[in-house]
């Protein structure tokens, strides 16, 4: 089976990531999407297994498969998690329905490092361009602060909203090169601080809950090798 065949017939979930679900798209930004799509059973008794992700077949769209989704995503893998937590649902099924309904089983403490360091190593590349050009890249800037603050928020209130609300403008204006860089450096600091503590009090349990994702998993490879069903084929 090509991998296109897998993300045509065996999709369960698709979204729109990126500044468009992050309410900081402007005129001419990119729409990046990302999904899932559930490998047939019977592809796993071969010696070849299907791919674990698929690039494309449109431009600007990833998907994972459903196993390796759910493994990034009870390690807190920042891109993983906010893709269960897009508004711009573009395709679900009923077993994407059932993926969404585990969103809470997957966020736990260990979001506050897997931000954390994702965070600090783009700060690093940040520096690393204003030490050799004077400036940085300041979309990247923006993105950079809206990540602080929704991990942040997640530690504050256990949920994970993407979109930044009346934060927009200004964030924008970063992206602009509006906003001074020592500026932008304070207001970076200021939000792994304030990460830092909201973890300390965070209502997030610490680890996620493995067994409810796995037994999501079992029962989904169950349909696809026993009854028959073409998951994810409309």
């Amino acid at each position: 089976m090509t991998p296109e065949a897998l993300i045509r017939d065996h999709s369960i979930y698709s979204c729109v990531m990126g500044s468009r679900a992050f309410g900081l798209a402007t005129e001419g930004s990119d729409t990046d999407r990302r999904g899932v799509y559930v490998a047939p059973t019977p592809l796993y008794w071969r010696f070849e297994k299907p791919p674990t992700h698929v690039e494309g077949p449109a431009d600007e769209q990833f998907s994972w498969e459903l196993e390796r989704f759910c493994e990034l995503a009870l390690r807190a893998n920042p891109n993983v998690l906010e893709c269960l937590h897009s508004p711009l649902v573009e395709h679900i099924d009923d077993t994407g329905r059932e993926l969404l309904a585990l969103r809470d089983a997957f966020l736990s403490r260990m979001a506050h490092e897997t931000f954390v360091r994702y965070a600090r190593g783009q700060r690093r590349k940040l520096d690393a361009d204003v030490r050799q050009h004077g400036v940085p890249r300041w979309k990247h800037a923006m993105h950079l602060l809206r990540l602080l603050g929704t991990c942040r928020d997640l530690l504050r209130t256990g949920r994970l909203v993407l979109d930044v609300g009346d934060g927009r403008e200004r964030l924008l204006a970063v992206k602009r090169g509006e906003v001074p860089w020592p500026e932008v450096e304070s207001w970076m600091s200021r939000l792994a601080d304030e990460a830092d503590m909201a973890a300390t009090r965070t209502p997030l349990p610490a680890g996620p809950d493995r067994a409810r994702v796995e037994d999501f998993l079992i029962r989904t490879r169950r349909v696809s090798a026993f009854q028959g069903q073409h998951v994810g084929r409309p």
